[in-house]
């Protein structure tokens, strides 16, 4: 009888140091940070904007603790297969080639891709006036695809590592004009850098769905999920929402 009390003892704590563990667990996100007003980093080096909010609430919902990993826009889903972090939320689109490599949950927004170009330029959209041109857009992006795929040699394509070095070159005059994300075109025109320059023609691709990305088969999908529809049931999406933009993005 003394052994089996100290064995149901032994059990007992076993499983109460399991729970502790559980609690304890801490989840990694990753993101860019150099994608403002999605993701980016503030004047002491903290990851801040839409995509850290919502990261952020549905680890609240979750009740897990989590932590962001910055990465380089090349390598934030091969560092997800990789195993640095857990899940990505970093503005990523929905598209069929990503998802041979990763699962998605449902979108978190939706986007949609707009030309900006300098306001004192007639700026046309249609293959005729962009012959020649140089266009700018960040690489390994649905933007950069669709360019390729609908102008191809036609153009000539500027590939940039972040948006920012994009917008830079634009500034500069090194391209004619930026095929960017409409949203976060929206909050670079609003700054003193972007003040000359506007949106061209009519968003060129309008059901650009974004996502959180996970690893092959992760159970984490669905929990992510769950949560997803909480903060947007309960009113915490729409106030991450109003925080950036004066309009639904959902």
């Amino acid at each position: 009888m003394q052994n089996y009390k100290k064995f149901l003892l032994a059990a007992a704590a076993s499983l109460v140091f399991s729970a502790n563990a559980m609690a304890a667990e801490k989840l990694k996100m990753g993101i860019e940070a150099a994608y403002p007003p999605f993701n980016s980093k503030d004047a002491s080096g903290q990851v801040v904007g839409f995509d850290k909010d919502i990261g952020d609430a549905l680890c609240a919902k979750m009740k897990v603790e989590c932590e962001v990993v910055t990465s380089d826009w090349d390598g934030i889903i091969p560092s997800l297969l990789a195993k640095k972090y857990d899940f990505i939320v970093s503005s990523l689109s929905i598209t069929p080639e990503r998802k041979q490599a990763v699962d998605f949950t449902d979108r978190y927004y939706s986007n949609k891709l707009q030309f900006i170009a300098p306001k004192n330029v007639d700026f046309k959209t249609d293959k005729d006036y962009l012959k020649g041109k140089t266009i700018g857009t960040q690489r390994a992006t649905l933007s950069g695809t669709w360019l390729e795929d609908t102008y191809g040699n036609d153009i000539t394509l500027k590939l940039y590592d972040t948006q920012e070095n994009a917008y830079l070159d634009l500034t500069s005059g090194r391209v004619d004009a930026l095929l960017a994300d409409k949203y976060v075109n929206y909050d670079w025109l609003k700054s003193e850098a972007g003040k000359d320059y506007e949106f061209k023609g009519e968003p060129v691709v309008e059901s650009d769905e974004i996502g959180i990305a996970v690893r092959k088969g992760d159970p984490l999908k669905d929990k992510l999920n769950a949560a997803l529809k909480e903060i947007i049931a309960d009113g915490t999406y729409k106030k991450i929402n109003d925080k950036y933009f004066p309009f639904s993005i959902y």
